[in-house]
């Protein structure tokens, strides 16, 4: 319903400089994790090497940020607190941004909607301080201070009442506090940091030394927890202009929810959909239904090749080739944990001991992976229709072992298989230890693995269309699709103008035979609107090829010889990606002596 009356000529007006303030500071401060987020990025621009940063009430009675940074002049203050001035950027090259900040709008937002105070102190200059109150600014006054800078903000939104409706509990808004520091501070391993709440330390690393990626490595592990530096990957790979580094998880080391990804372009934090969905990409295959993946990436490239000036909170970025960077991405996460071959997280072989311990009956168990059931019901699903469990491993080509030496060599990482219980799962004696294999996931995802290489070198197979399948689109859609042909064709998708607003598809997949590719079609477009590039194709054609490889890997329940187990350790060993199986469920386990001693009171 429309309630303006058409018949009044609306006024336009100019806005007071104290309104225009308050509605930059609506888009510029979101909550006090916003405005501390503000003042770090400041002080790691003036060069601090040191950043304490207090709060009180959550930071909506207290946020204070004090800076050992290059500090501020008197003159400097005035010019600070008002908008649109800045130190960062001269205005000539918006590309050519090498710094956390540049619009010269969050100080102004700050004192617009609270009472903001800056003392600050420059090498040969005394020290001074200006406050403003609710937009309003007071005159410079001397001050007392060491070389840097503090920002004190009180009362943060008392000039804008009705934002503190929306405001969280103490709580949650000191936890998302924490959490946007964290962010900072894991890119910037040779700053320190602490952040006290209500009195209270709650955070606090010092400064790292050495190069940059131990320095990385050691802040990560002190933010991240030890767990998620022995469990990862580093990758360092540089392409077409752009550098990844950084650290990714075992898929075996996953969690419930997005909450370990942290993701860095040019040492800014970022929650871009681009990426985001580059490192899911990367993934793909190797993790379990409703796991996500953790990993800390560092992108970096010249400020030319990307925009972060197109997000009012800078938490996205646009670059100038987005596929170069996707393409990063997903290459170096692939090709690491390709690398990682038969690793399994530790925490896989912790959760094992833990169930081996005595727990009273109440007590739930906690486990690093927490698995859904649907794994099982499709392995399930396929028992019924796969060859008679006994058959051996002359029935489907895929489940043969190439020979293997009766005698292991010493320092196999697998081992020497020395028994089978429950016609399932093998126990190999490792130098240190045993570990505990899942034969039936372990040869599901070699066969997956083999069927993989083979579609890859051979192309995937097509199937033409008596009749093909006519699907209208949107202009805009078609144009998108039709855009993408070649890549749909290698992956055995045959499209083709049909006039008008049409496409016709004339062959598909031949695993996909009775693929419904108007519906596929639709949901490749949604994903290239959202994120510029489509996996959806690819990903059926890789669950059509799991499928197969789960009917034609060595049952649960087939007795396996001594022969047989050894030679699965070693095809184990030398395969990519075999720590887990294809539904990301770990296919072994790992107990070293020392832990098993301890279970049975001979550690000492």
């Amino acid at each position: 319903m429309n309630t303006h009356a058409p018949h009044i000529r609306p006024i336009i007006r100019q806005l007071d400089e104290s309104t225009a303030n308050r509605i930059a500071a609506g888009e510029v401060v979101e909550r006090p994790a916003s405005a501390v987020r503000e003042l770090v990025e400041n002080a790691l621009d003036a060069g601090a090497t040191r950043i304490d940063i207090a709060i009180d009430e959550g930071g909506k009675r207290l946020i204070r940020v004090s800076d050992d940074g290059c500090g501020m002049t008197a003159g400097d203050l005035p010019l600070a607190v008002s908008r649109h001035a800045t130190s960062k950027i001269d205005g000539s090259d918006l590309l050519a941004i090498r710094s956390f900040g540049f619009r010269g709008e969050a100080l102004a937002s700050l004192g617009a909607v609270g009472r903001l105070t800056i003392t600050s102190r420059a090498d040969g200059d005394d020290a001074a301080r200006i406050a403003v109150t609710a937009g309003r600014v007071d005159a410079v006054r001397p001050a007392a201070a060491n070389r840097g800078t503090v920002v004190e903000l009180r009362d943060l939104f008392f000039a804008t009442p009705a934002r503190l409706k929306f405001m969280r509990s103490e709580r949650a808004e000191t936890q998302a506090v924490a959490d946007a520091v964290r962010r900072l501070v894991m890119a910037e391993p040779w700053v320190g940091f602490t952040l006290t709440a209500g009195g209270r330390e709650i955070f606090r690393v010092d400064a790292e030394q050495g190069e940059l990626f131990g320095a990385l490595q050691t802040r990560l592990a002190r933010v991240m927890g030890r767990d998620f530096i022995d469990n990862a990957l580093p990758l360092d790979t540089e392409r077409d202009g752009l550098t990844l580094t950084g650290f990714a998880a075992l898929p075996t080391y996953s969690r419930g929810a997005a909450v370990a990804q942290h993701l860095y372009v040019n040492g800014r934090p970022v929650r871009d959909k681009l990426l985001i969905g580059a490192l899911r990409a990367g993934y793909m295959d190797v993790l379990a239904q409703g796991r996500h993946p953790a990993a800390v990436l560092y992108l970096t490239c010249d400020p030319q090749l990307v925009d972060v000036n197109v997000h009012p909170a800078k938490a996205e970025v646009r670059f100038r080739d987005p596929q170069a960077a996707r393409g990063l991405i997903v290459s170096a996460l692939r090709h690491g944990l390709a690398q990682a071959g038969h690793r399994a997280s530790s925490t896989v072989g912790d959760a094992t001991l833990a169930a081996f311990r005595a727990e009273p009956a109440a007590a739930p168990r906690a486990y690093q992976m927490d698995y859904r059931p649907s794994g099982g019901a499709i392995r399930a699903a396929l028992d019924l229709q796969a060859p008679d469990a006994q058959a051996g491993f002359a029935e489907p080509p895929s489940a043969r072992f190439e020979p293997a030496p009766d005698t292991p060599p010493p320092d196999a990482p697998l081992g020497a298989a020395r028994a089978q219980i429950h016609e399932n799962y093998i126990i190999a004696q490792t130098a240190d230890g045993l570990v505990i294999v899942d034969q039936h996931a372990a040869h599901e995802r070699l066969v997956y693995e083999r069927l993989k290489a083979q579609a890859e070198a051979n192309g995937i197979a097509r199937q033409a269309l008596l009749i093909p399948q006519i699907v209208d689109l949107p202009d805009a859609d078609c144009a998108r699709i039709l855009s993408i042909a070649d890549e749909l064709a290698d992956l055995g998708l045959a499209i083709e103008p049909f006039g008008g607003n049409a496409v016709a598809v004339r062959e598909v997949p031949a695993m996909l035979a009775r693929l419904d590719a108007a519906a596929l079609i639709r949901d490749i477009l949604d994903d290239l609107a959202d994120q510029g590039v489509s996996d959806r194709l690819r990903g059926r054609i890789d669950a059509v090829l799991s499928s197969m490889a789960c009917h034609g890997s060595v049952r649960s329940g087939r007795r396996m010889g001594a022969d047989e187990m050894n030679a699965l350790l070693r095809e184990m060993e030398r395969t990519p990606k075999s720590g887990q199986c294809n539904h990301g469920r770990p296919t072994w386990v790992r107990l070293r002596l020392s832990d098993i001693e301890r279970l049975f009171g001979r550690s000492g």
